[in-house]
């Protein structure tokens, strides 16, 4: 099953410091709930999980993450990720996020087009389910990212662009955005918290249920 997302979040935060952000894998994977990299493979491939709490149970999921390019100029990010479970589901998410000016110099917009690609047992709850309960994972994504993007020190993400000039080669998803970025000061990283499935699955029956009396009332 495919489920196709395109969001666009405010940021109440900088260019500068939610590029720092988006530029830092880890960093930016910490902001997913439950979401955290283990292991770094090479310069663009990592081992990461996602725990998930369903009660007093705690599951986790092991994955991969690709970077499949970075651009400083346009400040894109383009990334797979896949992962699996030991009871047969497994999902991957092809994702292409960029950044683009705000109505003022001191905030931005979070722009991303995910496609979810998911089987096994994740499959048979059906778009009707998994359409708003990535719609709702996003949104604590986008949360999380705006707290961490406030986060960066101004002066710093000034100190970075100037040491490297913001003037990389274009988006080619080449070794020379990659080697910028990971020279960049690291991001404020999140603390890692587990997936709470239930409260997740409660946000959802709520936009649900107001979706459902709002309708009778028109």
């Amino acid at each position: 099953m495919e489920v196709v997302l395109d969001k666009r979040y405010p940021i109440a935060a900088s260019l500068e410091q939610a590029w720092t952000v988006l530029a830092d894998i880890r960093a930016t994977a910490a902001c997913m709930p439950g979401a955290q990299i283990t292991e770094q493979l090479d310069d663009t491939h990592y081992k990461g999980t996602v725990k998930s709490k369903v009660g007093p149970a705690t599951m986790s999921f092991a994955g991969d993450i690709e970077v499949q390019g970075m651009d400083v100029a346009s400040r894109q990010l383009k990334m797979l990720g896949k992962g699996a479970d030991k009871g047969g589901s497994s999902a991957s998410m092809q994702l292409t996020a960029h950044l683009e000016a705000g109505e003022s110099a001191g905030d931005c917009v979070l722009v991303g087009q995910a496609t979810v690609m998911v089987s096994g047992k994740l499959a048979q709850f059906g778009s009707r389910l998994l359409v708003p309960v990535s719609d709702a994972m996003l949104a604590q994504f986008a949360g999380n990212f705006n707290t961490a993007a406030q986060a960066v020190p101004v002066a710093e993400t000034a100190t970075a662009a100037a040491a490297h000039g913001d003037q990389l080669a274009p988006a080619s998803g080449g070794s020379n955005e990659m080697a910028a970025a990971a020279a960049r000061p690291p991001a404020p990283a999140a603390p890692v918290k587990e997936l709470n499935a239930l409260a997740l699955m409660w946000t959802v029956f709520k936009g649900w249920l107001a979706g459902l009396f709002g309708s009778k009332r028109a």
